[in-house]
């Protein structure tokens, strides 16, 4: 791949993740290019829709892992249990003390990419997206690779309070584990709602959930 090629393909990326809000910018650009892609950034984007230029804003955890080798460092160590530490003590219990909600509705999520981009109407409902990256139930014929497999992912693991603590966390803001996971930060980023994040639990743990038979 030329070297042309390979910033194209990094501003194509950066673009979707601006757009969508589904990827981070550590996903696409490579370090060797950020002068470029910021450049690309500051002069290619616009708000539309409900799509703000805001999103292409770096957070801390974008600023830490937009360079690999810098956020894998012994070095920079310390910065990510830092931001680990913070992100989970923020990360707030479900307001009803229910872990699991609708399995059914869940899968449901799980199956849709809509909401948050530009062409969604406001009010729109988000979906996870999920089988973007993961294989969830063995009947779905397309689901991605990126992450792991979730099939019988409550059988394997059980219902126990530091399983359901755990995948709650992990749904709610997985950065809070790896700082720089590309997996959304659906609760933190406000992707979906509680309620939402219940369904997608109930999908994954729920014993009646075709995810565990």
């Amino acid at each position: 791949m030329s070297e042309t090629t390979q910033f194209r393909a990094s501003v194509l990326c950066l673009k979707f993740a601006a757009v969508s809000g589904m990827l981070t910018l550590a996903s696409c650009a490579a370090p060797d290019y950020t002068p470029q892609v910021q450049a690309a950034i500051k002069n290619g984007f616009r708000a539309e829709g409900i799509a703000g230029v805001d999103r292409v804003t770096q957070d801390a955890f974008h600023q830490l892992c937009s360079d690999p080798a810098k956020a894998n460092s012994p070095q920079a160590a310390a910065e990510r249990e830092k931001l680990q530490t913070a992100a989970l003590a923020a990360i707030k219990p479900p307001s009803d003390g229910k872990y699991l909600g609708d399995w059914k509705n869940g899968e449901k999520i799980a199956q849709s990419g809509r909401g948050a981009t530009w062409s969604d109407k406001p009010g729109t409902e988000n979906g996870g997206g999920c089988y973007n990256c993961h294989q969830i139930d063995r009947k779905e014929i397309s689901h991605g690779t990126i992450g792991p497999p979730l099939w019988n992912y409550g059988k394997l693991r059980g219902n126990s309070d530091a399983i359901l603590t755990y995948t709650w966390n992990r749904l709610n803001n997985s950065k809070a584990y790896n700082a720089c996971s590309n997996m959304p930060r659906f609760g933190h980023a406000g992707l979906l709602t509680e309620k939402q994040i219940q369904d997608l639990m109930a999908l994954l743990l729920d014993p009646a959930s075709p995810v565990n038979q």
